[in-house]
């Protein structure tokens, strides 16, 4: 997901209620899988059906409390009881899928403390948008593997700064054969969610994302219809081919209503996100895919003082057409939530989480995507007892 993040003194007291609350309400996951090959607990019993509603989806992992796209994000997701857990995927150079959310690792790692890699710093054009910084493109995967993590957002979350350098970047076959020992060790599939990050960018470095993630997909038994895995990407070409390589669920990514996706600028096609939340282009997305992401924006528009206003038609539209909505990102800081549940002046203490989380999951969602997914459980524990 593509977004920013903005700690309070009541945050870890807010963790450990969760954890406590959410293991008692038993909001772990779904049903056992049967062993398939080398994917252990990866197949059967993974279809959309099996998934809890609201499901909860860990935002690159508990990146609320952990740096983002880390085997310790993801972890912790996995125990505060996410139903599923998020990876995003950039190539190396020589061609391994890794998970960070940008191919820039400028923010997210300590690459700018290696004085054998300064002259790697390049300005790139990604998608239309120029960045200065260091890619993984320009680094093998053992040069990468020498770099630790770090918090992306240090200002806004110092507390997760305490956990910067203990994990290095995980590549996406680390993280299928960690999901597949978690599931042995828990007796029960550990759902997946996989983005493809600027596929067409990438491909046009000879990098495409879709082919090495299905060889992956196949590997580790997670190719099927109901397979414990989902893939998605703000391309709806990437999601189109991924459809022809495996039978996984597929989700398609939809940002603001004037954007436009960047294969749709690269092909020409005129459509934007608000042609594509209409029934019309809703349908012709049910052609390929099961479900949508879109940004909470589209599912309650802000009035100018970032107040929530009335729902749009989008649930039922994409209910009518079969399409699950699974949109993105519930945070539990001022600065992420709308105008009207925010709570006094700091920006990064917590506001009214429970009450903005109500307010969307009235409107029929599927699920969610959040930054602190022990906090997102008991709002939908909350709506579930209503």
């Amino acid at each position: 997901m593509t977004e920013r993040v903005t700690g309070s003194p009541g945050r870890r007291a807010l963790l450990g209620a969760a954890v406590l609350s959410t293991a008692a309400l038993g909001l772990t996951g779904t049903a056992h899988a049967a062993e398939r090959g080398r994917g252990g607990h990866s197949g059967g019993h993974g279809s959309l059906r099996d998934l809890p509603v609201p499901t909860v989806i860990g935002h690159r992992g508990a990146s609320g409390y952990r740096p983002e796209h880390t085997l310790g994000s993801y972890q912790l997701a996995l125990d505060l009881g996410a139903h599923i857990v998020e990876q995003d995927l950039v190539p190396t150079k020589d061609g391994h899928l890794v998970c960070r959310h940008e191919n820039d690792i400028t923010g997210t790692t300590d690459v700018a403390d290696h004085p054998e890699f300064a002259g790697r710093k390049a300005t790139k054009s990604i998608d239309g948008v120029s960045y200065t910084g260091w890619f993984t493109e320009d680094f093998t995967l053992a040069e990468l593997k020498t770099l630790r993590a770090k918090e992306r957002i240090p200002g806004n979350r110092p507390d997760n700064t305490l956990y910067d350098g203990r994990w290095t970047i995980p590549t996406f076959e680390e993280v299928l054969r960690w999901a597949d020992k978690e599931g042995r060790k828990r007796g029960k599939p550990v759902r997946l969610y996989v983005e493809t990050k600027h596929p067409t960018y990438f491909r046009g470095l000879g990098l495409g994302l879709e082919e090495p993630l299905a060889r992956l997909l196949r590997r580790y038994g997670r190719d099927r219809r109901n397979s414990p895995l989902i893939l998605q990407s703000f391309e709806p070409s990437s999601i189109q081919r991924l459809a022809r390589l495996v039978a996984t669920p597929r989700v398609v990514l939809l940002s603001g209503p004037t954007t436009r996706p960047w294969d749709f600028v690269e092909s020409g096609d005129p459509r934007t996100v608000a042609d594509l939340v209409k029934p019309a282009g809703l349908k012709w997305i049910a052609s390929y895919a099961q479900g949508i992401g879109p940004t909470l924006d589209l599912v309650i528009p802000k009035d100018a003082a970032g107040r929530l206003t009335t729902p749009t038609t989008l649930v039922k539209d994409a209910h009518a057409r079969g399409l699950l909505l699974h949109p993105y990102t519930l945070r539990n800081e001022n600065s992420f939530l709308p105008a009207d549940f925010r709570r006094g002046t700091d920006p990064n203490a917590y506001g009214d989480v429970f009450g903005a989380a109500a307010a969307y999951l009235a409107t029929g969602i599927d699920g969610i995507f959040a930054d602190h997914p022990d906090t997102a459980l008991l709002a939908a524990a909350d709506f579930e007892g209503r």
